[in-house]
């Protein structure tokens, strides 16, 4: 083997052990212990086939959190998007003032999780909250936000959207910028407006930041747990459990290790059907320079 050979190995190793000790080898742990009785506790350990998945698909609870899992990306992801472009194309061109407006939005994101969640929680409190405060100032009743299955998911919804705008907001930013200006220009000359320039030269340009960003925050809907812990606790009635959530309160508050890895399985294979589909459909609506 060559020396050079030689050297690239030594380079990758390093990085190659921390994924397999704590990426690999636990994956592989947690898919056999879905076959399993095992409580967590106890040093006995029964296998019982695929009797945890038969359980899960059938299990009522299960089917409302991949319901709620799949609302709630479906809730997040186009207005985090959306109003994330609508932001940076609002501050592309650098004014007075720009950088402290772009510091603003993107705060939220780098500000722990947990942290504004217990702020957003004081928000949406139904008495002394500012969310109901501030609709009175335009004569709408007050909402139970958090307090009721009707708007619990939507309230957290809400709150993710405001938590990711900062982190989206950014790399559209560097997208518009990248985009060639003599390109603009050139159909200025031709009379394009600039819905036309838009919709026929911005977007196609800036589509393989859209879909990076579409793919992210879609794994990031489906894995969604912090915010879900510290305002809801997966309530009222079960309406704001997703997936994540179900898998942890089976294995760390029912010690059901067995089930809840049966979800984490399931969790990983949404997530990887998921990604090859939006890459296959990318192949299509994503325009490569």
């Amino acid at each position: 083997m060559k020396k050079d050979t030689w050297a690239r190995i030594g380079f990758t190793v390093p990085f190659l052990i921390p994924l397999l000790l704590f990426w690999i080898i636990p994956l592989f742990l947690a898919f056999g212990i879905s076959f399993t009785d095992w409580d967590y506790i106890s040093p006995n350990i029964g296998f019982v086939g695929l009797d945890n998945y038969k359980d899960i698909f059938t299990d009522s609870d299960f089917i409302k959190a991949l319901f709620n899992t799949f609302y709630f990306a479906v809730g997040t992801i186009p207005p985090t998007l959306l109003i994330s472009f609508g932001l940076a194309l609002l501050f592309e061109k650098q004014f007075r003032g720009s950088r402290l407006f772009r510091s603003i939005i993107f705060s939220p994101y780098i500000t722990p999780t947990v942290a504004v969640s217990m702020v957003w929680s004081w928000i949406y409190e139904p008495e002394r909250g500012f969310a109901n405060h501030l609709l009175g100032l335009f004569g709408i009743a007050p909402l139970p936000w958090l307090q009721d299955s009707s708007t619990a998911m939507i309230s957290i919804i809400l709150f993710t959207i405001w938590k990711s705008l900062g982190w989206t907001f950014l790399f559209y930013i560097g997208a518009l910028a990248a985009v060639p200006k003599s390109t603009y220009e050139a159909a200025e000359i031709d009379g394009a407006s600039y819905g036309r320039k838009l919709l026929h030269i911005t977007l196609p340009l800036i589509s393989p930041t859209t879909f990076f960003l579409f793919v992210v925050n879609l794994i990031q809907s489906i894995q969604v747990y912090d915010q879900i812990q510290i305002m809801t606790q997966g309530g009222p009635g079960g309406s704001t459990t997703t997936l994540l959530y179900m898998y942890y309160d089976k294995s760390f508050q029912n010690f059901k290790m067995g089930p809840a890895n049966s979800i984490a399985m399931i969790i990983l294979i949404i997530i990887v059907v998921l990604s090859l589909l939006s890459d296959r459909i990318s192949s299509r609506f994503v325009h490569y320079e």
